[in-house]
């Protein structure tokens, strides 16, 4: 009975510790959060987010640089999205548990944790000096697409891992192929965990600075870009260069 009462309160208190380093942290982070909107809200119009900037970005609205991020997202989605899953579905599904296999693994978890602005130099070097792409939407894509693919290929990797085996072994025996089972069940399955890694990683790409400074943004372009070969505005640049102002 003794130990019972031992084992209910040490579950209790379990729990209200969880519960009070759950509101420990999610309470600075709302706080914050009310705080832009209290601060932001009031400044932000129609023609803020419509308008085109003028007098030297001293007055004006966002709108390039809106949609220079959208441009960027989006080519980073191109080049990263698919050959991040098809490398996913290689070394999940193809590739055997070998050294090399294990070597690439470590070397994706690696590069994952290689700081941005490393990312950047790589890009200038690469696509605007030697590819001769030019400060471009391409130039920064292909970049932020580079930085992008470790977070994809890891979580998706991790996602079609958690399939369970009998899902494949079933499917096979009912007479599938092999691709027809990873495209037919196995991605099916694993769609969820997919997504998160392809979100999170145009996440990251969306609000980086460091390599779309170096490879394709500008700071102030009173128009929007008519191709990828064209610099753009974008808004982690922008409020990189304001508040530093």
């Amino acid at each position: 009975m003794k130990l019972s009462i031992n084992r209910h309160l040490m579950q209790r208190l379990g729990f209200t510790g969880i519960t009070l380093m759950a509101i420990a942290t999610v309470t600075p982070i709302v706080a914050v959060v009310i705080y832009i909107l209290a601060q932001g809200l009031p400044a932000i119009s129609t023609e803020f987010l419509t308008g085109f900037p003028h007098d030297g970005m001293r007055a004006g609205g966002i709108l390039p640089a809106i949609i220079g991020t959208l441009y960027l997202t989006i080519g980073t989605a191109i080049f990263s999205v698919p050959l991040g899953i098809a490398a996913a579905i290689y070394l999940s599904e193809y590739a055997s548990d070998t050294p090399l296999t294990r070597t690439i693994r470590i070397a994706i978890i690696n590069l994952a944790g290689i700081p941005s602005v490393v990312y950047g130099l790589f890009g200038l070097g690469l696509f605007v000096l030697f590819l001769k792409f030019g400060t471009s939407i391409l130039a920064a894509s292909m970049t932020l697409s580079i930085m992008t693919l470790p977070v994809i290929i890891s979580t998706a990797e991790e996602a079609l891992r958690s399939v369970p085996q009998a899902f494949r072994t079933v499917s096979i025996s009912l007479g599938a192929t092999r691709w027809q089972t990873i495209r037919r069940i196995v991605l099916k399955e694993a769609l969820p965990g997919i997504l998160t890694g392809v979100i999170l990683g145009l996440e990251r790409a969306a609000g980086e600075t460091a390599p779309i400074l170096f490879t394709g943004a500008a700071f102030f372009l009173p128009r929007l870009p008519q191709s990828p070969f064209d610099a753009t505005m974008a808004l982690p640049y922008h409020l990189f260069v304001i508040s530093t102002q």
